[in-house]
């Protein structure tokens, strides 16, 4: 564990919450301090659910560390199966009540509660919150689901999608509707919405879906080897994402993959020649290994960009993603660490970053569009409308995702272009008005100032000038001192797109100090551009 001002993952007991809260019918019992409820705000807040998470803290505090915590647990137990009848119970400890070791499975077996007692054993620090989503359905799944006799007709089950997950409800929403096209039906779709006696009969489908590895690949190979069930290993995540999903699904079933297309809009959009102004964009990709590969295939084979780096922060599954971005020609950027993402997405300079929350404060400080394609997600990204990511729908949902940053980023700079223009400057009126625009006096041709006379001096002598003898409304010094700009060519860098406008920047400055430039003029500007893409 490190201090941090952001963290990708929580701890894993925040994992079991996401499985227990995505469940009806369990409970989950929490040897934790009194701060450790502060979880309770990222469903109720963040995912705005409209019931708390079912969850009975033991709330120690400093002054029980000296008694008998273990009977608080066992008092919590009680009380909460008195207050909720849970049809089963999970029971584990947070990070900080790990230290104490008291062994909440144990203490809540001991006291011989009347449903399912399942313990959670989660090492708070050595894994993280996504590993404690997987672990808990897992040993929910081993616990209370037992080989059975099939269904009559077709049926799978859906595994994987928890609470705070990324699109999740409308994920299973989907693809339940893209199986139903294939005439199979869904079992059970667990952990989110399912209860413990759901649980129980997922042995009578025969195959199960996994949408979400992070979270349910545990639960698939358990059901596997306890039900004799096969999962699918391909995530429906874009266009051709999804017609590999249908037909590995067909192998598994025997019927056919064909389903109707007539929905989707990005294969065409794609094919047109609006389409030419993103293909080659750069993009940078980080998040969750699924979402990330996923996304490096839609953005590389379905749009036309350029996949310039790509990583994730869950090392769990550093091999799948590292050799997913040696596809690409890149080397997987696997951290968990949000300042050496900034630094290596600065240093890929890309157009767009598909990423999570955090890339998207990366972005606004850099000035790069973001597209949130993962978790962690805040308040906008669990949108109350259906917006899936998986399925053909989501292949939609996707597409307008991605190219609305970049198509508003086009109109962006096209006004922050033309915004010195003497017909689209502020005072000058709306153009649908018929009001004629005004040239402001600054528009007007201006006498020579002291500064234009120094700097003709100088390049008459074949000299440069110092930044000490020009006035400061003339030039302004760049960060390092090494040289300063003058106005026409800050003039002019504005013209750039602010997405690359940084790279070009620093690549003038990089050129002038080389060259032994003072003062950079709007011909060294273009000079270092004619240099760079040499």
């Amino acid at each position: 564990m490190k201090l941090t001002l952001w963290t990708y993952e929580g701890p894993p007991h925040v994992g079991a919450m996401r499985v227990a809260t995505g469940m009806k019918g369990l409970h989950y019992v929490l040897h934790a301090p009194q701060g450790d409820t502060y979880a309770d705000l990222l469903f109720t807040m963040i995912e705005r659910r409209n019931h708390r998470p079912p969850v009975t803290y033991t709330t120690f505090q400093a002054r029980d560390l000296g008694g008998d915590t273990a009977n608080l647990f066992k008092d919590a137990a009680r009380d909460a199966y008195a207050r909720f009848k849970p049809q089963a119970m999970i029971v584990g400890a947070s990070c900080t009540a790990e230290l104490i070791q008291d062994d909440p499975g144990g203490l809540a077996a001991a006291i011989g509660l009347p449903c399912p007692i399942i313990p959670l054993d989660l090492p708070s620090y050595q894994r993280k919150e996504n590993f404690g989503a997987d672990e808990t359905f897992h040993q929910i799944v081993r616990a209370l689901a037992k080989p059975m006799p099939r269904t009559a007709n077709i049926t799978c089950n859906i595994l994987g999608a928890t609470a705070l997950g990324f699109r999740h409800r409308d994920d299973v929403a989907e693809v339940t509707k893209l199986l139903g096209l294939m005439g199979i039906a869904v079992n059970v779709a667990a952990p989110l919405g399912a209860s413990p006696a759901d649980i129980a009969r997922m042995g009578q489908a025969h195959f199960n879906v996994l949408l979400y590895p992070e979270t349910g690949e545990s639960a698939a190979r358990s059901l596997e080897r306890s039900c004799g069930q096969p999962w699918t290993k391909v995530v429906p995540l874009g266009v051709g994402a999804t017609r590999d999903f249908l037909h590995e699904v067909a192998a598994i079933t025997g019927l056919s993959p064909s389903v109707d297309e007539s929905s989707l809009r990005l294969p065409w959009w794609s094919a047109s020649v609006d389409s030419t102004y993103l293909t080659g964009k750069r993009v940078f990709i980080f998040g969750d290994a699924t979402h990330v590969i996923a996304a490096a295939r839609i953005a590389a084979t379905e749009i036309g960009f350029e996949v310039v780096g790509m990583g994730c922060y869950n090392r769990e599954f550093a091999r799948p993603m590292r050799a997913a971005a040696k596809a690409y020609g890149l080397e997987a950027l696997i951290t968990d660490d949000y300042l050496e993402v900034e630094d290596a997405i600065a240093a890929a300079a890309p157009e767009l970053i598909l990423g999570t929350q955090q890339e998207r404060h990366i972005g606004k400080r850099l000035g790069i569009p973001c597209a949130v394609i993962s978790s962690p997600v805040h308040v906008q990204d669990f949108p109350a409308r259906y917006s899936p990511q998986m399925g053909f729908e989501g292949a939609n949902v996707i597409f307008d995702t991605w190219i609305h940053p970049l198509v508003m980023g086009l109109e962006e700079h096209l006004l922050t272009m033309f915004r010195e223009d003497f017909e689209f400057h502020d005072a000058a009126g709306a153009s649908h008005h018929g009001v004629k625009a005004q040239a402001r006096a600054e528009d007007q041709p201006a006498a020579p100032s002291d500064a234009d006379t120094l700097v003709e001096a100088a390049d008459a002598s074949g000299g440069g000038i110092s930044a000490k003898r020009m006035p400061d409304a003339a030039v302004s010094v760049t960060t390092s001192g090494a040289a300063v700009w003058h106005p026409a060519a800050e003039r002019e860098l504005k013209k750039i797109p602010f997405f690359v406008r940084g790279k070009a920047k620093r690549n003038t400055e990089a050129y002038a100090s080389e060259q032994g430039v003072a003062e950079i003029t709007v011909e060294t500007l273009y000079e270092a551009k004619a240099h760079y893409a040499r």
